[in-house]
């Protein structure tokens, strides 16, 4: 995937995440989209703290793993 693309879908998942929780705080959504949220968040989180995708966040763990053993 183009890296152009990679943040369209960050951004519209980012916009999801705020529609999902208003609408899980006005009890319009059921509680599976409230959990949506706070992964997604979590995942963006984890990403500007790290300065790396999330994707590349979960490789560098496994290798990791993988070296230690």
């Amino acid at each position: 995937m183009k890296p152009e693309n990679v943040e369209v879908v960050k951004q519209i998942g980012d916009g999801l995440s705020v529609v999902t929780a208003i609408g899980t705080l006005v009890q319009l959504l059921p509680s599976v989209a409230a959990l949506f949220t706070i992964i997604w968040t979590g995942m963006r989180i984890a990403e500007m703290v790290a300065g790396k995708p999330f994707a590349e966040i979960i490789r560098r763990k496994k290798v990791n793993d993988a070296e230690q053993q």
